[in-house]
């Protein structure tokens, strides 16, 4: 590959979310933010003027989406993204790079595999020597198809996600560091691992993931190895390529595929060990143990809807729970915060009647309803707050002890902030109770003891009674007594070559 003359010119494009494919929500253009053209560069804080990579080459951002997780994007929502990606890229001049900014769990109607799809496309426009590299979130999904058609390709290594950005940077830098060198393109060792299990059970704060993410470094650094990456895979989603795998990409053949073999074996070898990141229970066990407890604040992950695995986020399981414990409900109760569910009816009540006002409002269902319906409930105005970037506006009743939080739309608390914003203080309750699954680190720091409920939703924890029909078996735990798979590197063709059979 000849060296760009002048400073390179890279393209960024992309489209981010995680879907359920398990929930009823469906998820329509507005909800990835879209970002154009210089709006969209400004995300990312490490291409700002001045910056080394910033001044590394002439960035032509296109079109740039993230979006809340939730339910399947709508096959006119993925058409009409797509197709303004495709149409910016035709009209820049002639790249030389593309950054490739996705996630890797986005499903679609009608499509399997939307992340290769478009790139497969971006490929058919900008002309096959255009070097691309791709971050991901480690819960995303790698297929063969997706390894074939990027050229250097990473993904997180922190469960929660705390290292995004860095993420993100090393994919730039690698990309400017390839365009830089004219050297070949590397070799991609992908091995496809037939595991798939929740993020809940694969955080990297313990182990095993622990340790089987503390190789991925020690391979990176090889003679010959440019990245190493492995990805857990997406557990909420029914399609062929939702399994865990591992990319390592290089120069040097025997370092690249070792690499990736050592790495893929150790996450097949640990499975067994892979347990939720905290006690679990049902919800009035976790109840039972949170109040029984001297530990406060005592946190419980309502796991089954959380909005930021993919959940509906209107399931009212939960908070019809809550209600319906006197214990909770009477004078001198125990404190109990509830984030969150969505009533934008309840909402604009609640604003209408005032703070200290009592209203009497119906919340949630209106998505999915299969597990309770519509709740209602007489509370107190507690708070009003306007303004929110996820949730527009939010309200907070009070129910006795119980403060719950209503919504305009669906957003996750994953904040201090999220909650004194609304004039709550988790430092100070007895009980926190969030839809999510492990703890953001915030809320991790500030919980003196937590609870990971089992609880009903699109994003249920028990896989097994979710009805995975179209994921590839034998899997890991759909067949416990899967014999030891072929953990062999498939070293991947660049786009030039064309791929052949798909792995089976």
């Amino acid at each position: 590959m000849p060296v760009p003359t002048e400073r390179p010119r890279i393209a960024v494009a992309g489209l981010a979310i995680e879907c359920s494919t398990f929930s009823p929500a469906r998820t329509e253009a507005p909800a990835f933010h879209p970002r154009r053209g210089q709006e969209a560069l400004e995300r990312y804080s490490f291409l700002a003027p001045g910056t080394p990579l910033g001044e590394a080459a002439e960035w032509l951002p296109t079109l740039v989406g993230r979006a809340l997780p939730g339910g399947i994007v709508t096959a006119d929502a993925y058409a009409s993204l797509s197709g303004e990606i495709l149409e910016r890229l035709s009209a820049l001049p002639p790249l030389h790079g593309l950054y490739y900014a996705v996630h890797g769990a986005m499903s679609v109607e009608g499509l399997d595999d939307p992340e290769a799809d478009l790139l497969e496309r971006i490929r058919g426009v900008v002309g096959p020597d255009v070097v691309v590299s791709t971050s991901m979130d480690l819960h995303g999904n790698v297929s063969q198809r997706l390894v074939h058609a990027t050229d250097l390709l990473t993904c997180y290594r922190m469960a929660p996600h705390e290292d995004t950005e860095e993420t993100e940077e090393r994919a730039v830098r690698n990309l400017v560091e390839q365009l830089r060198s004219g050297a070949p393109l590397p070799l991609k060792a992908w091995v496809p691992v037939p595991v798939l299990l929740p993020g809940e059970k694969t955080s990297t704060r313990l182990e095993p993931a622990k340790s089987v993410y503390a190789g991925v470094p020690a391979v990176e650094a090889a003679p010959g190895v440019l990245d190493a990456a492995i990805w857990v895979g997406y557990a909420w989603a029914d399609e062929p390529r939702n399994r865990a795998a591992v990319v390592v990409t290089g120069h040097d053949d025997d370092a690249v595929r070792s690499g990736a073999e050592k790495l893929a074996r150790a996450f097949w070898e640990a499975r067994d060990g892979f347990a939720f990141v905290a006690p679990t229970d049902t919800l009035d066990g976790a109840l039972d143990t949170a109040l029984a407890s001297g530990a406060r604040p005592f946190y419980i992950s309502d796991s089954g809807d959380n909005p930021t695995a993919g959940g509906a986020g209107d399931v009212t399981w939960g908070l019809a729970r809550l209600l319906a414990r006197t214990d909770l409900i009477g004078d001198g109760s125990p404190t109990v915060l509830y984030a969150s569910v969505p009533g934008p009816e309840a909402v604009d009540a609640a604003v209408a009647a005032g703070v200290g006002a009592s209203v009497t409002v119906t919340v949630g269902a209106a998505v999915d309803d299969r597990h309770a319906g519509p709740v209602t409930f007489t509370g107190v105005v507690h708070s009003v707050h306007h303004g929110d970037k996820d949730a527009e506006v939010e309200v907070v009743l009070r129910v006795g002890g119980i403060h719950a939080i209503i919504t305009r739309l669906r957003k996750p608390y994953h904040h201090e902030s999220d909650f004194t914003a609304l004039d709550l203080d988790p430092r100070g309750a007895d009980v926190v109770v969030v839809k999510i699954g492990y703890l953001e680190p915030e809320l991790y720091a500030m919980s003196a003891d937590w609870v990971l409920a089992l609880t009903p939703g699109g994003v249920d924890q028990d896989l097994l009674r979710l009805g995975h029909s179209r994921i590839r078996r034998p899997m890991f735990p759909f067949d416990p007594q899967l014999a030891d798979p072929d953990l062999r590197a498939r070293v991947i063709p660049p786009w030039s070559t064309p791929l052949g059979a798909e792995e089976e």
